[in-house]
């Protein structure tokens, strides 16, 4: 079996089938940049990199392309209410410097291409003229300059959600002033008196901007062709934005994305994130409570299309699993440098592993193989099973590495760990005198104190070793 996936449109599991064999073109909607990001943003983007990163690892060549929004009403709503509306570019464009920093601090790799959908406004007017030239689109009547998909032209419309036109709610994505059905979408939006002229450029129908949906069927044609194997997002894009991407993009005559990935949500406490609850969990501020690989695992450990509801104890959970695997890889080197056996090279990951990943990116149960692993190479060190040890160390390495989870020696270099070392080795120091001195009460009370501050030591054949616990 080869890698499986959850097509949304076809709503089955199918077989991965790129258009070009050993390739695969992934477009990722990427941020509206018009505030700080939240771990909503994270979660999506950091799908995007495990199925990358296994598709990279299954010898595929991955080509992600992942488009920030930087035109958009509500880019420009907070520019002006920031009190600058002509200097919503430089909102823009801070905010995107804020979400590369976030991605970054997770190990979300760069994509491959990360276009700004003010770069290719030119993509877009030829796309919308295209419509227009086949009968898909029309520039409203009342001369305000917006150019809108006829819904009804196209009968295929709904097919990604399932819905039928006369079901669906009234698109909210523009003003309706010049629109022949409610259910129309806007692809060109013609220049408001109370917008600033920065914001809009030159179009046959009159100086404007691209409406959103517009702005991604013309990017992931420009940079992956007018077909592509798989297009991914929230789940909260499925409808409009991804159903209005596909009927325009199809109705242009593209055969736009083969398959259809969409991540789930992040709530809190059971709901939504959302301003008016004030219950928004912010990038910044999660990345301040915890270090960036308890955040990756946080977000990666629930499958990729379920819900992650945070509560109070999450990082902490999260916490608790990275210890145990970044333990046991600092024991086991340790061990492993003191009498080494012979160790294989380039170990692959488990063929078990490889299984859950290869099913729908299944992470949730790959990383039930990893920790597995974890408690198989500390039985074997217990047991004084060093090449049994080493071969699970490297399975752990492998397995990790895979997942992007930068663990092992993290700490090592914090100046807080350097000056907590100094007091620790004291301590020891002065248990080992005691046990030299056959006075074991002493020796006791020592490890009874590091342990009371949360720090576990472990007595080896020529040394004793201290870690947080």
């Amino acid at each position: 079996m080869g890698v499986r996936l959850y097509d949304t449109k076809a709503r089955e599991v199918v077989d991965l089938a790129p258009r070009v064999p050993g390739r695969v073109g992934i477009y990722v909607c990427g941020p509206t940049v018009q505030s700080s990001p939240h771990v909503g943003h994270l979660r999506s983007a950091l799908v995007y990199d495990l199925w990358r990163r296994w598709l990279a690892h299954r010898g595929y060549e991955v080509t992600l392309v992942r488009n920030v929004t930087d035109i958009d009403d509500k880019i420009l709503v907070a520019a002006e209410a920031a009190g600058d509306p002509e200097r919503w570019w430089a909102l823009a464009y801070r905010v995107e410097l804020e979400f590369s920093r976030a991605y970054a601090a997770i190990g979300i790799l760069p994509p491959t291409y990360e276009p700004r959908a003010t770069a290719s406004i030119g993509e877009m007017l030829s796309l919308t003229a295209t419509l227009i030239e086949r009968g898909h689109a029309y520039p409203a009547a009342d001369g305000s300059g917006d150019v809108y998909f006829d819904t009804g032209s196209w009968a295929p419309y709904g097919e990604l959600t399932g819905q039928r036109r006369e079901d669906m709610q009234d698109a909210e994505d523009a003003d309706p002033r010049g629109k022949r059905d409610p259910r129309d979408f806007a692809l060109w939006k013609g220049r408001k008196p109370s917008e600033p002229a920065s914001a809009s450029w030159p179009s046959p129908w009159g100086a404007g901007r691209p409406g959103w949906h517009l702005e991604c069927s013309a990017m992931s044609r420009r940079y992956l062709g007018g077909a592509f194997d798989i297009h991914g997002g929230g789940l909260d894009l499925r409808f409009p934005h991804h159903e209005n991407e596909l009927a325009q993009s199809r109705a242009a005559g593209d055969g736009f994305a083969r398959h259809w990935l969409h991540n789930g949500l992040v709530t809190v406490d059971g709901q939504k994130m959302s301003k008016s609850l004030g219950n928004s969990v912010f990038a910044h501020d999660v990345l301040a409570q915890a270090e960036p690989a308890v955040v990756r695992y946080l977000l990666a450990a629930a499958h990729y299309r379920s819900t992650i509801d945070l509560h109070d104890g999450s990082l902490a959970e999260a916490a608790a699993a990275v210890e145990r695997i970044e333990s046991f890889l600092l024991r086991s080197g340790r061990a492993l440098a003191v009498a080494a056996p012979a160790a294989p090279a380039a170990l692959e990951v488990p063929e078990v592993f490889a299984a859950a990943m290869d099913d729908d990116l299944g992470v949730p149960q790959a990383l039930a193989v990893l920790h597995e692993t974890v408690r198989a190479g500390n039985a074997a060190l217990d047991a004084g099973d060093l090449a049994a040890a080493a071969r699970s160390r490297a399975e752990v390495a492998a397995m990790t590495g895979v997942l992007g989870l930068d663990l092992g020696g993290a700490r090592t270099d914090d100046a807080a760990t350097a000056a907590l070392g100094v007091l620790v080795e004291g301590m020891l120091e002065r248990r080992a005198a005691a046990r030299a001195q056959q006075d074991y009460r002493t020796a006791d009370e020592v490890r009874a104190a590091l342990a009371a501050a949360g720090i576990a030591i472990e007595d080896g054949p020529d040394a004793t070793h201290w870690s947080l616990s």
